[in-house]
């Protein structure tokens, strides 16, 4: 499959804006240029799009994220008529000045009417709840279903990273379980930039575990399944006083990567899902146990590390051949580990924004 880049994202969702635009004005003002239409609704829904998404205001959404649930809505519509307001104001400036749009006063021009703003935002809203469920399934998951790849099983080459939260049980102990959930629920959130800048999935929650995949050659290539890895790690470091404060420790993580063929299908009746089957997800997982008996927190299969172009940053260190539970021959099992005082080098083309 295929990978749809930010830019090629971003621009579908702009022409989908333009169209609610020309479909807006063929049936309201059949008579008038439909490019009017189509310039108002994306001057007033991209910015809209863009703050759901978190890219435009992020600080102002993750304000507004933290109240109750009705205080998030009345909000969100606040901000929603406010940023349409103002693209329907520049998009008006902007035909007035080239003599496409005809009003009497500048107070027509500027003002958005009501029935206008209420067509856009139902626009916004279908799309940001699709948005919304693309986010629930995982975007692959989410292209895979619409399209029926995996209605009939297929054998395909994947990248699995386990990645789990080390000493979770004390934790609880300690805190109680509501409390380790929310201290769970912050660290999943924390993977979820990083796996979507190095094109990743989450596939699952495991109990403390995360699972991620990549399509082989999307993982391989800038070697972001071990970019993400480490830029994972870094950010938890980089935020260790914030993980004291609201936890009073930092999360320590043990993590695992590999790859191989398996089986990819869409299993369910009422409930979908696409599921991975094989020995690939089941070495993964023994592999990341091997963490705590070789006390090593990143390791990767020889097989796959073999494939990969190493950034500079990493290290690796060879640990041999191990015998691992369900397997009936050895694996190869390398460590790696960040080179002190460096930082992992991301390529410009891998800064894309969260979608």
């Amino acid at each position: 499959m295929r990978e749809i880049s930010a830019t090629e994202n971003w621009l579908m969702i702009t022409l989908g804006m333009a169209l609610s635009g020309v479909i807006y004005s063929l049936v309201v003002y059949p008579d008038e240029p439909v490019i009017i239409g189509a310039i108002f609704a994306v001057f007033m829904g991209v910015p809209l799009i863009a703050f759901e998404r978190r890219i435009f205001l992020r600080g102002l959404y993750r304000r507004i994220e933290r109240f109750p649930t009705l205080g998030f809505v009345v909000s969100s519509l606040v901000i929603f008529e406010i940023l349409m307001s103002i693209g329907y104001a520049l998009a008006a400036i902007l035909l007035s000045s080239l003599k496409m749009l005809k009003s009497s006063s500048l107070a027509d021009t500027l003002v958005m009417p009501l029935n206008v703003f209420l067509y856009a935002l139902a626009v916004c809203g279908l799309i940001i709840f699709v948005l919304r469920v693309r986010d629930l399934l995982g975007r692959d998951v989410f292209t895979s279903m619409l399209t029926s790849r995996y209605r009939k099983p297929v054998r395909e080459e994947r990248i699995f990273l386990f990645i789990d939260l080390a000493d979770s049980t004390p934790f609880a102990e300690k805190h109680g379980d509501l409390r380790a959930q929310q201290f769970l629920k912050a660290l999943f959130a924390a993977f979820a930039e990083p796996v979507r800048r190095y094109k990743g999935a989450i596939d699952d929650y495991v109990g403390d575990a995360a699972i991620i995949t990549w399509p082989m050659e999307r993982g391989l290539k800038h070697a972001r399944c071990i970019r993400c890895v480490f830029d994972i790690l870094q950010d938890i470091e980089a935020n260790a006083e914030a993980w004291r404060k609201n936890f009073g420790q930092v999360p320590r993580l043990r993590a695992a990567l590999h790859g191989g063929f398996i089986i990819t299908a869409e299993i369910g009746v009422d409930r979908h899902k696409i599921a991975y089957f094989g020995d690939t997800v089941n070495t993964t997982a023994r592999l990341e146990a091997l963490c705590r008996s070789l006390k090593r927190p990143v390791l990767i299969s020889t097989e796959l590390a073999q494939r990969v172009a190493m950034p500079g940053t990493i290290t690796t260190e060879d640990l041999g051949p191990h015998a691992v539970k369900g397997r009936g021959q050895m694996l190869g099992v390398m460590a790696l580990a960040l080179t002190t005082g460096a930082k992992t080098a991301v390529p410009f083309d891998l800064r894309i924004p969260a979608e």
